[in-house]
This record gives structure tokens, C-alpha cells and sequence, in this order.
């Protein structure tokens, strides 16, 4: 592939500044959106230990910037898949399907167009690739950058790719994979006690909740199968052979750093390769600026509640935008609100709209009361670590399953988007307001998640150094993975040992009949 002289210029300039680097050297594979706000934390951090980093990123990103400080970065030529346009389209669309109602049909057609919509971002990210891969400079690049590690986002499939065809250690900073949350891909999942994300279910679950359960864990394997595998086997395939898949290369990692902990997540087995670091990017909070202290004053002892619907979603339509602008004023609260669409008809005096907001000094601030949320998992964590109960209003993706897990233990409260008007919103901010209950139990996990030796982010750049200085991690991967489903649940070892027990039992009575008849024929004989 023939590159522009101006492209080329800027490879060899980046190449001359990885060769001349003191440091450790990162390859960054990002996803976009939210994902890429967590993935800079880390950036940043080991940008400031002296690494040196460089980024992929596809030449539409909206949120990953070619120029920055902390890293260099690598283009990639893409004209689709997850940009900003995609996910508008897209989150406007589940919405609409979501307020018609929460009846099976609904779902249904929820999960499909999450299904269509999603197997044509693989497909884009695939074809990505093979751009990448076609590009004989890019490619020469990188390995001649000698990296010595890849840190990838498994929820898009390219780190492992590249972690595999340059023979390059590899660590995930994960929640999702391309097949779902991450802990399916590599830790044992009992279906018994291990509940499905989606299926809001905890780990205390009845026979007919376990139905559910191990359905929900086949729609999870059709999903697969329709998208995720496919495009990426094909590819896999195409330039690594037969043997090689997509999910071996992600089993294949050296670290997981999982976004979550215990605090959050229900207990369930794990692996010594996965590393919790839950509430990495959440920090002390600082002074606000002036006039957003003043307003937070003004409050006096009521306090202040924060809405945020996160980095995807500004605003919702106009219709429950105006029903909570009306809730919010029958509120003595003062409300400070992230919100960027058309100003709602019915606001009241104590509210104030922002088009950004310092969501972890807001949290952390001593008057904050209530924090409305989409249910991010980044939000959901910095609420954790604040102590600050939420009022949940799920929108999409994992958002109704993280605030489901925050109800079940008892620091939120869900409003349904769907049946959402002022009364509803009202009544449950008045519930997460004045029941200390909600409160209380949020400080109590935010004592659980802070008491812990080494902060989640030391304890993320650790496992990270780790690899880059000792080559890898292989000690602690399992090799469950390479083990047949047959050999994993020992039915060869079971078969064997029934039909051992089989012939012992057959031999035995056999004998103890030949003993008795020849005693019996003794007896006659010698009456």
C-alpha cells in the first residue's frame, strides 16, 4: 500500500523517537468513547514514570486525539464502525425502542438491533485491520519499534491481533471482551452462583432464576457465533493459519486488569492473571472553581444533587427532559445538571446546566446528596469511592445491569426510562434522598473499596511493569484453555472410572456366584 510522502515523513520521525527512548515501550490499542476516558488514566500514568507510549487510533476518532502530550500516535485509515455519528444513531434508536415498553417483543427487538449494529462494528474493525496489516510501512514500524508490551481494550479485537503477530506481551484493560464481560473468557463461570450480565440476577438465585441464567448464557453464545466470531476467525485464519482463534489470542494475555472489584462485583471465581482495579481513575476531589462553589454553597443544609448521563449520552428527549426539569424544581435541593441539548421548557430556579461538569470533585464534595446516573461503569465506581448513593436511569448497553448490582445492594434506586415521568423521578429521588439506608450502605462499600493496601492504579501500572520487565506472565495463565471440553470437565476420567468400577463389580459378582454354586453342588454332593 502507497502512502502519502507526508505520512511517511511522520512514521519515520516517530520511529527515530520509540528507538531513542529510555523507558519501557507501550503499544495502546484503544476503543473509543468512554473506554478511551479510562484507558488515558492509565496513559497518563505511566507516561509520567517515564514510558514511553504510542496509541493506535483510527483516523475518525472523536475522543482519541493525533496530538497530546502523553503519548504519539498511529493512524489508521476508517471510514465507519465506532465513531460519534455510529453511537448516536444507534443510542437514538435503543432509546426509542426502550420507551415503548419493556414487554419480550421489545426486548427482543432490542437485543437484535444491539446484535446487527454491533456485528457491523466488528466487521469495520476487521477490515481496519487488514488495512493496518496491508500497510507494509505501518507494519515495518512497529516492529522495528520493538515494544515491550501491548495494551490493549479487548473489547476490540486488534491488540491481541497485533500482541500475537509480533510476539509481544500482552495486558488487557478490561470489563467487556468482543464476547462479553470479560470474567467468561477466563475464569470458571458457574451458572449455579455466577450470574449472567443482562440477566439482573444475583449470585442468591432460585431454580427458575437459574433457568434463566443458563438461557441467557446461550444467548450469549448465539450472540457469539453471529458476530464476534465469524469476522474475526475469518481474519485470524487469512494470516495466522487454522489453529489460531480469536478468543485463544485473548485467553492468551499475560494480565488482565479488570475496571471492577468486589465491592461492585458478586463473589465468583477468578484467576491469578486477573488483577482487580476497581476505581482506578477515581481521586480525591479538588476545590471547585468559584462559581460553582458559590452555587454549591447556596444550597445551604439541603445540598446538591448531580445529574450525568456520561460521555455518550448529552441529552434525552425533550418530552422526559421536561418531566425531570419538573421533579427537580418541587426539589429544595440546588441540582447542577450536564446537559446539552435545547433548554428545558419547565426548569426551575434550582437547577443549573452545564455543558461539563467535575464529576469526581462534584461527588466528592460534602454537600452532594444524590448523584443521578446512567449507570456507567466509570460513574458507578467514583460513586463507590465518594459514598455518594445514586438514582439510577439506565439507558443502554450494561448501564440497567450495573445499576441493577448497585439496587441488589442497596445504594441505588432504578427509574425505568420507559414509564419515567415527574411523579416517578420525583418519588425516587425523594426515596435515595431521605432513606439514610441508601447512604449509608454506599458509605459502607466505599470504606470496603478504599481499605486496601496499594491503590488500584499503583497496583495497575505494577502488574504492567511486571510483564515489560520479566518478558510476560505464562506462569500464570491457565492451561485449562487448550484442554478439550471433554478433558476440562474430566467425562473421559469419570467414563473411564465408571467402566473400571463396571468390570470390578461384574468380575466380583461373577466370582461370588462361581463360589456359591460350587459350594451348593459341594452340599448336594455330599448329602
Amino acid at each position: 500500500m502507497k502512502m502519502h510522502h507526508s505520512v511517511c515523513v511522520s512514521l519515520l520521525t516517530l520511529l527515530s523517537a520509540l528507538l531513542g527512548a529510555d523507558g519501557g515501550k507501550v503499544l495502546v490499542c484503544p476503543l473509543d468513547g468512554s473506554h478511551w476516558v479510562n484507558m488515558k488514566v492509565l496513559i497518563e500514568e505511566l507516561y509520567s514514570r517515564g514510558h514511553n507510549i504510542t496509541v493506535l487510533r483510527p483516523s475518525n476518532s472523536w475522543y482519541i486525539k493525533t496530538e497530546s502530550p502523553f503519548y504519539n500516535s498511529l493512524t489508521i485509515p476508517n471510514t465507519g464502525g465506532f465513531d460519534e455519528e455510529f453511537l448516536n444513531s444507534l443510542i437514538g434508536q435503543l432509546l426509542k425502542i426502550q420507551r415503548e415498553g419493556n414487554s419480550f417483543w421489545n426486548q427482543i427487538q432490542l437485543e437484535y438491533e444491539i446484535t446487527i449494529q454491533f456485528k457491523s462494528v466488528y466487521e469495520e474493525m476487521v477490515h481496519m485491520m487488514e488495512r493496518m496489516f496491508e500497510d507494509e510501512d505501518m507494519m515495518t514500524l512497529i516492529r522495528d519499534a520493538k515494544f515491550d508490551v501491548v495494551l490493549s481494550d479487548p473489547a476490540a479485537g486488534g491488540g491481541s491481533i497485533l500482541a500475537h503477530k509480533f510476539n509481544i506481551p500482552l495486558v488487557f484493560n478490561v470489563r467487556w471482551t468482543i464476547f462479553g464481560e470479560g470474567h467468561f473468557v477466563i475464569a470458571p463461570s458457574p451458572l449455579s452462583y455466577v450470574p449472567i450480565p443482562g440477566a439482573k440476577l444475583t449470585d442468591k438465585m432460585t431454580f427458575l432464576q437459574r433457568v434463566k441464567n443458563v438461557l441467557s448464557y446461550i444467548f450469549t453464545l448465539i450472540q457469539s457465533a453471529i458476530v464476534s466470531k465469524p469476522c474475526y476467525n475469518s481474519f485470524c485464519s487469512k494470516h495466522f493459519g487454522p489453529d489460531v482463534d480469536i478468543i485463544s489470542l485473548l485467553q492468551n494475555a499475560d494480565i488482565w486488569l479488570m475496571r471492577n472489584d468486589f465491592t461492585f462485583e458478586f463473589p465468583r471465581p477468578t484467576m491469578p492473571n486477573v488483577i482487580y482495579m476497581g476505581g482506578f481513575q477515581c481521586k480525591p476531589a479538588k476545590p471547585l472553581p468559584a462559581d460553582l462553589e458559590e452555587f454549591v454553597q447556596s444550597s445551604g443544609e439541603h445540598g446538591v444533587i448531580i445529574m450525568s448521563l456520561g460521555t455518550l449520552i448529552a441529552h434525552l428527549p425533550q418530552d422526559v427532559t421536561n418531566e425531570i426539569a419538573v421533579a427537580f424544581s418541587q426539589l429544595p435541593q440546588k441540582v447542577i445538571w450536564r446537559y446539552t441539548g435545547p433548554r428545558p421548557e419547565t426548569l426551575g430556579n434550582n437547577t443549573l446546566l452545564v455543558d461539563w461538569l467535575p464529576q469526581n470533585d462534584l461527588l466528592g464534595h460534602p454537600k452532594t446528596k444524590v448523584f443521578v446516573a446512567h449507570g456507567g461503569t466509570n460513574g458507578i465506581q467514583e460513586a463507590i469511592y465518594h459514598g455518594v448513593p445514586i438514582l439510577g436511569l439506565p439507558l443502554v448497553f450494561d448501564q440497567p445491569d450495573n445499576l441493577f448490582r448497585m439496587e441488589a445492594k442497596g445504594t441505588a434506586k432504578i427509574v425505568d426510562i420507559s414509564t419515567v415521568d415527574r411523579t416517578v423521578f420525583l418519588e425516587g429521588l425523594k426515596e435515595v434522598l431521605y432513606n439514610s439506608s441508601y447512604r449509608e450502605n454506599m458509605q459502607r462499600l466505599s470504606r470496603l473499596h478504599r481499605d486496601q493496601p496499594m491503590k488500584p492504579l499503583d497496583r495497575a501500572v505494577f502488574w504492567i511493569e511486571f510483564v515489560m520487565r520479566n518478558g510476560g506472565a505464562p506462569h500464570l495463565r491457565t492451561q485449562s484453555f487448550r484442554m478439550s471440553w471433554i478433558a476440562y470437565h474430566s467425562i473421559d476420567v469419570i467414563l473411564t472410572l465408571m467402566v473400571v468400577v463396571f468390570i470390578f463389580v461384574f468380575f466380583a459378582i461373577y466370582a461370588l456366584r462361581f463360589i456359591l454354586r460350587a459350594l451348593f453342588r459341594k452340599k448336594v454332593k455330599h448329602e
